[in-house]
Order: C-alpha cells, then structure tokens, then sequence
C-alpha cells in the first residue's frame, strides 16, 4: 500500500505540482501571451484544486477512493492536453480547472486517506515514504518534461505522460487502493485481535467540536498554510537567483541537492520520531533549521558559493516535512471522525494560500534579492510560532 502510494505521488506532484511551471513557459512560447495571463491560469489551478480538495471526504464517501483517484487522474490527463493546445486564453482556463480538480485526488490530502486506514502507530513512517513520491515526482517529472517537449512536442507528450498516468493509476485503484485492512482481514499496523488500539489520540475533541473555533485547528491550519507560503514563494525564485552565480546547470543540480535534502529530513523525521513526541515542536524545530537556511543565504550575499550550498540544504531538510508534519500533527490532536476533515481542510487552506505565493515574492524581488529570504524569513517564523501556539498545556 504505501509502495502504491508513492506511485501515485510521484505522479499527483511530477504532473499536478512541478508541471504547471513548466506548462507556463511552453505556453507562452507556443501562443505569445503574456507571462501574466499564462501565470493566472496557474494560480486559476491551485485555487481550484483548494475548493476541491476541501470536498475530498465527501467525494470518498459518495464514490469511494478508487474511482475517485481514476477520475481524478483522467481529469488531470484531459486538463494538461488542454494547456498543450490552447489557443485561446478561456481554452487555457478550463484546462486549469480540469487540472487543478483532478490533481487534488492525487495530492496530499489523498496520500494521507489512503495511508491512514492501514497505519496508527507506524504511521509516521509510512507516510514519510509515501510522500517521498512527491520528491521524487520533482525530481523525475521536471526534467522528463523538458526532454518530452524538446524531442516530440508539448501535446504529444502531454498525451503519453497522461495515457501513462491514467493507465498506472487505474491499476493501482484496481489492485492496492480498492483493500481495506478489514477486507484483507488485517489489522492497522499489523495487530493482532485483542491487542487494541496501537496510539490512541490525544486530547481528542467531542464529535460536535467546531473545528473553526478550535485552537488546534487554527494553529495548525496557519502553521502549514504559512510554512508552505514561504516555501513555495521561495522555491519560486531560488533557481533564478542562483543562476547567475552558479551557472543553469550547476543551479539545477543545486536545486536537486534540496529536493534530496527534503527526503532525508522526512525519512529521518518519518522514521525516527518517537510515537508520544511533542510533534508540534518537531515542527517548529524543522522550520528553524529552514530559518536558518534562509539566513546563510541571506548572510552570503551570493558570494560565498559553500555558504550557499549550505543554506540550499538546511532549507531542503524542511521541505517534505512542511507536507508531512501537519497531517501527523493531526493524528495525535483530533479523534477519527474529525481527522477525516480535518486534513483536507488545512491542505485546502494551504494551497488556497500558497498559489499566491510566487507573486508576492515576485513583488519583494522587484526591491531586491534579499528581501526575497527576508520575507521568507518572517513567514517561516510565523509558521514555527503557530505550530508552537497550539501546543497542549
């Protein structure tokens, strides 16, 4: 299960995530647009899939996890065909809403449903590796993309990326995500009967709790919404900052060296964490290490070329576990019922926020590179004061 998750990572986030930069560029080569209306189409696709996402466990409940991941990854097939053949801008406009719902059904929230019936204790770990797909994704999609487009063309390799992914995640729905432990007669973890629950959660509110009343919840929600706000705006503009003192290839292997980084720093967390650790503070420490990435970065004044290695890669260790955390976070802070919810609605929140992210840093750019990390700085403080406002008392 958690080997066919982190297929359907790789990808929900090589197609859905690292894709739409990537369909920017080509788009607007191919028609002439402005970068401008080509990037609200990207915005248009994030923000969909917010609204989507947040009606994720209703969708489950209507149509169960199989054929809504099918059809989550057909519609992210037809949507990226879409962005491949427009020439018009509403074309390119309802491609994004068919992308942005579609890849939703491959996302965070989606790895987090799939993995939880079938891991309590050991959760951490499993879900590490599962979203370890979505590393891989970038690291495997971004420049697959780039070779496909060069040597067949944007819409022919739409077409085989999307028959491939369809016909990958259709199996997958088939085989792996169609079980339940009950179904297998198993138990979460691989208990055995009688041995009860292996982690209960902690502090678990009543049934009826109003989650946008609930400390908790809005800690939670503003700690991943403004910790993947920073990252993304920042992830936005890092490689085009490094370019000029690296040069594109060694920039592009730098930005891959943080991509490694970021699975280090979830693997780690996702197998070492004890089960009764504070997570919260976990959090919080792993935006500090990002904090003190950004600062080197910010220090170096794009000088010093192994002081700059250094930040990209204390900046990389947090990046899987701005996805990964939050959802464990959950686990131990809201019983099952509202876990269910509770999950889609701050991914929906975080994306919702994040598709305005690489505008704002653009704004800050325009001043100057700096007060791109300065900005990234203060957002990831926030991030870690938010994680640490929820903590129990």
């Amino acid at each position: 299960m958690v080997t066919a998750t982190f297929v359907l990572a790789v990808f929900g986030w090589g197609v859905g995530f690292y894709g739409p930069p990537i369909y920017l560029q080509m788009v607007v080569q191919r028609t002439g647009w402005s970068v401008a209306l080509v990037s609200a189409a990207v915005t248009m696709h994030f923000l969909v899939g917010a609204v989507a996402v947040a009606n994720l466990p209703r969708l489950y409940r209507l149509a169960g996890v199989p054929l809504v991941t099918v059809t989550g990854a057909l519609l992210l097939a037809i949507g990226v065909v879409g962005w491949s053949v427009a020439d018009q801008p509403w074309h390119l406009l309802a491609a994004a809403l068919l992308s942005g719902t579609g890849w939703v059904a491959m996302g965070a929230a989606a790895v987090n449903a799939i993995i939880a019936p079938w891991f309590v204790r050991a959760r951490p770990a499993a879900l590490s590796m599962a979203y370890n797909g979505a590393s891989v994704g970038g690291v495997v999609f971004s420049p697959l993309w780039v070779m496909l487009i060069a040597s067949s063309g944007f819409a022919q390799a739409a077409v085989i990326v999307g028959i491939s992914m369809v016909t990958i995640v259709a199996a997958l729905s088939v085989l792996a995500f169609s079980k339940s432990p009950s179904d297998l007669g198993q138990y979460p973890d691989g208990a055995r009967p009688g041995q009860g629950p292996a982690a209960p959660p902690l502090n678990a509110p009543s049934a009826d709790a109003l989650l946008w009343r609930d400390r908790r919840f809005l800690t939670l929600a503003a700690g991943m919404a403004a910790g993947l706000f920073a990252q993304i705006g920042l992830l936005a503009h890092l490689f085009s900052i490094m370019d000029p003192i690296f040069g594109s290839q060694a920039a592009g292997v730098l930005m891959g060296g943080a991509t490694a980084a970021a699975i280090v720093g979830r693997t780690g967390i996702g197998w070492l964490m004890p089960v009764s650790a504070d997570r919260r503070l976990i959090a919080s420490a792993s935006y500090g290490v990002q904090i003190t990435g950004t600062l080197i970065l910010l220090a170096t004044g794009g000088e010093n070329a192994a002081a700059i290695v250094v930040g990209v890669l204390l900046f990389g260790l947090g990046i899987g576990n701005a996805t990964s955390l939050p959802p464990l976070i959950a686990q131990v802070e809201f019983d099952q019922t509202d876990l269910s919810r509770v999950v889609p609605l701050i991914v929906a929140l975080s994306q919702a926020t994040y598709a305005l992210a690489p505008a704002l840093f653009g704004i800050a750019r325009t001043f100057s590179d700096p007060a791109v990390f300065k900005l990234a700085v203060a957002i990831q403080l926030l991030a870690a004061l938010a994680f640490l406002a929820g903590r129990h008392k």
